[in-house]
C-alpha cells in the first residue's frame, strides 16, 4: 500500500464526511474505505477521524495534514495530465461527461460513427448532472451548458442554449382552472416565466433531472421550461409562444488545457464539435411545433 493511495482514501473521507460518500467518490465498497482508513491510522499510530453518528469528523491531526495532502493530490494530477497529454495513440480509455439529455438526444444517435472510425478507443460515458473534475481526470472531455467555462478548460461553444415553455395535448385537454407547472428542485421561488405568465399557477412537481421533467410534461402533469434540443424532437410536446428572457448559456465541448495534444482526446473533441454544430438550429430553438 503506497502513501498516495492511502492519502486518496483519507481525502475522500475528509471531503465527503462519510464512508459511503467516499466510497461513491472512489468507486469502491464502503467496507473497503473503512478498512483502508483503519489501516492508515494504525500504520501511523494516530486517530484521523472521530466516528460520529452524523459521519466522520477530522481530528486535529487530520486537519494538520489536510492541506499537504491536497498539494500532493494536485501534483499527482499534474503528473498524470502531463503523461496523458503526450499520448499519441488512437487507442485506450476515453471518458466523456455530459448531462443525460445531452448524451441521449444529441450524441448517442451518432456515436456509432465514432466507434467505427476509431475502434481501439474505449469510450466511457459519465452521464450525470454533477460536474466532473477534468483537472483530476474524472473525465477527459465535457459537454457542458454554462455561461462561461472555467479558465483552466479550453474548447468551443457550439451553440447558444435555447429553452422554451412546453406543454402537451393531454395537459390541454384537462381544462384546469389553475395552470400547473413543473419546476427544478432548487427553484423554491417561482421563476420569472411563471410569475410573469402564470402567476396563479400551482406547482405539481419539482425534479432535478431534465429527462424526468420532459417525461412529466409528456404525461400531462403540467408545463415546464425545457431545453429546445430535448423538447422539440419529442412527440407530443408543443412550445408555447411566450416571450422569455434568454438563458445566456452556451453549449460547450471542453477539455483540460494539458490534454490538447492527446491524440484520442483531440479526435473525439473534434468529432463532438462537428456533430453538435450540425444540430445548432435544434439546440438554439429554431425547430419547433407551436400549440
Amino acid at each position: 500500500m503506497n502513501d498516495w493511495d492511502d492519502l486518496r482514501y483519507f481525502l475522500a473521507v475528509a471531503r465527503t464526511g462519510t464512508v459511503s460518500g467516499a466510497a461513491v467518490e472512489l468507486g469502491v465498497n464502503h467496507s473497503t474505505v473503512s478498512r483502508r482508513i483503519n489501516a492508515y491510522e494504525k500504520k501511523h499510530d494516530v486517530r484521523l477521524f472521530e466516528r460520529l453518528a452524523q459521519g466522520y469528523e477530522m481530528t486535529q491531526a487530520a486537519e494538520n495534514i489536510y492541506r499537504y495532502a491536497l498539494e500532493i493530490e494536485e501534483r499527482t494530477h499534474i503528473v498524470e495530465r502531463e503523461l496523458f497529454g503526450r499520448d499519441t495513440r488512437l487507442q485506450g480509455r476515453l471518458c466523456i461527461t455530459a448531462y443525460h439529455s445531452t448524451v441521449n438526444d444529441l450524441v448517442m444517435p451518432v456515436l456509432s460513427d465514432f466507434c467505427e472510425r476509431y475502434p481501439e478507443i474505449e469510450l466511457e460515458l459519465s452521464v450525470t448532472a454533477d460536474i466532473r473534475d477534468l483537472s483530476a481526470r474524472e473525465a477527459d472531455i465535457a459537454i457542458r451548458g454554462t455561461p462561461r467555462p472555467p479558465d483552466h478548460l479550453v474548447g468551443k461553444k457550439v451553440a447558444n442554449v435555447g429553452a422554451a415553455i412546453y406543454t402537451s395535448e393531454s395537459y390541454q385537454k384537462r381544462q384546469l382552472r389553475r395552470p400547473e407547472v413543473i419546476l427544478w428542485r432548487d427553484e423554491l421561488v417561482l421563476p420569472e416565466w411563471v410569475a410573469t405568465h402564470f402567476p396563479d399557477a400551482r406547482v405539481v412537481l419539482r425534479t432535478d433531472d431534465v429527462s424526468t421533467m420532459r417525461a412529466a410534461v409528456v404525461g400531462g402533469l403540467g408545463m415546464a421550461r425545457l431545453p429546445c434540443w430535448g423538447a422539440d424532437i419529442c412527440p407530443g410536446l408543443f412550445r408555447l409562444k411566450l416571450d422569455l428572457a434568454p438563458m445566456g448559456w452556451g453549449l460547450w465541448v471542453l477539455i483540460h488545457a494539458d490534454l490538447r495534444s492527446t491524440a484520442r482526446v483531440r479526435v473525439c473533441r473534434d468529432f463532438l464539435i462537428d456533430t453538435l454544430e450540425t444540430k445548432r438550429d435544434l439546440i438554439e430553438g429554431r425547430c419547433s411545433t407551436y400549440l
